[in-house]
């Protein structure tokens, strides 16, 4: 399957790059065809097929600065700690003089894009808090010689990272790690590690999968995990550093993720070419929102099929976490350990991916928690991005995310 999309990809490489190459000269108004109609046209048809390029390369953050009390602040990217797997990257903000604001650990999917897909969701946390990312290295860099990378593996990550930023620290999670993070805090509870966060945001993950199943909850149980392992596992070529490694292919999720909202895509496309065939300033502006977008959302990571295979299996088909029967390195998770450690859990009332309840489920697994500990908040008229990105996200979920960790401090 890999080898297969690869050739596609080498074929189609000779007609990117002429595309790629001609637009300057299409573009370029000291010649005279630049205005004319039909050289607008091919310009527009040359950006439509540079735009629809699968990359494989994690696009920047970009987030130069902030703006604090009216002031803009800068913002540099500081590696802080790096395994084969990720890197703990650091939005370090140079201020003079330093001025104290609690740590958060902002805990990225590993499901089939960048951690740059949180790029809203960290700019909007950024100017109160002092901001940390998972940034997950695609595995098809990753060399065989790194050794295996599952759940319990993601898990471990969790409580390291938190154990280089130190105590006092608060995790958020977005989407897929919710799991993971709930038991890295109930894990770390347990054993009162010195470095347990003071709070846990759960927004949009799928902590119990039973409750109001979506049509990616009914997928999964469709079929059997050596269903899964058989057509959606695929080797790594090895002309990349990673070769010969099990993945689950980014562009197969990028597929699985076009496919629910197809008509949607082709739309987009239709009038990007319209948009760039046509132009004015609005429609220039609708263009370039569009670029953006998929760009971002074209550049695809593969999943070690180890830890796809697991998610698959015991978040999605065994429901293992709220059973109860979900071990780290064969010890049981326990989240009715966590005592200290406020929990917020946030959903999307049109969430069609991870449904209203299943988030809200880590409330009643983490029992020993006083009520006063505990918030669960609903944002009416969001789907699942827009829990975590877009307007509502920043004017009315941010503000109960922020005051959580304030107030925990």
């Amino acid at each position: 399957m890999y080898q297969a999309y690869q050739a596609h990809a080498d074929l189609m490489w000779p007609l990117r790059t002429l595309a790629k190459t001609s637009l300057p000269m299409l573009k370029d108004t000291s010649f005279g065809w630049a205005g004319l109609d039909q050289t607008r046209k091919l310009a527009a048809a040359c950006e439509v097929l540079k735009l629809g390029e699968v990359t494989h390369k994690r696009p920047p953050f970009g987030i130069e600065s902030v703006m604090l009390k009216g002031e803009a602040i800068p913002v540099t990217e500081e590696a802080t700690y790096v395994t084969p797997f990720a890197t703990l990257l650091h939005f370090k903000k140079e201020f003079s003089p330093a001025i104290p604001q609690p740590k958060v650990l902002v805990v990225a999917p590993m499901s089939g894009h960048f951690a740059t897909l949180l790029r809203d969701t960290v700019q909007t946390v950024l100017p109160d808090h002092d901001v940390y990312i998972t940034d997950w290295h695609n595995a098809r860099d990753v060399p065989l010689t790194a050794g295996r990378f599952g759940l319990d593996e993601y898990t471990e990550h969790l409580i390291e990272f938190l154990g280089v930023i130190g105590p006092g620290a608060h995790l958020m999670a977005i989407c897929q790690p919710c799991v993971s993070a709930l038991s890295a805090v109930a894990l770390m509870s347990e054993d009162k590690h010195i470095a347990t966060p003071a709070s846990l945001t759960l927004m949009a993950g799928p902590i119990d999968c039973r409750i109001s199943p979506t049509e990616v909850n009914k997928l999964a149980m469709t079929k059997g995990i050596d269903w899964f392992e058989k057509n959606l596992v695929s080797q790594v070529p090895w002309r990349y550093p990673g070769g010969g490694r099990k993945v689950y292919p980014g562009f197969m999720q990028l597929t699985a993720f076009m496919a629910m909202n197809k008509d949607r895509h082709v739309t987009a496309f239709k009038e990007y070419y319209a948009n760039l065939a046509n132009p004015d300033e609005e429609k220039l502006q609708k263009a370039e929102h569009t670029r953006k977008f998929y760009e971002e959302y074209f550049a695809v990571a593969d999943l070690p099929a180890e830890f796809y295979l697991e998610t698959v299996s015991l978040v999605f088909q065994e429901y293992a976490l709220p059973l109860g029967q979900l071990k780290f390195r064969g010890r049981t998770i326990n989240p009715a350990a966590i005592r200290r450690t406020a929990l917020l859990t946030v959903e999307g009332e049109r969430d069609d991916i991870c449904s209203t309840g299943q988030t809200l489920a880590a409330q009643d697994l983490c029992s020993s928690l006083r009520p006063y500990m505990r918030t669960h908040y609903v944002q009416a008229g969001v789907g699942h991005y827009g829990v975590f990105s877009g307007r509502r996200w920043k004017s009315q979920i941010y503000p109960v995310v922020r005051d959580v960790i304030h107030v925990s401090q």
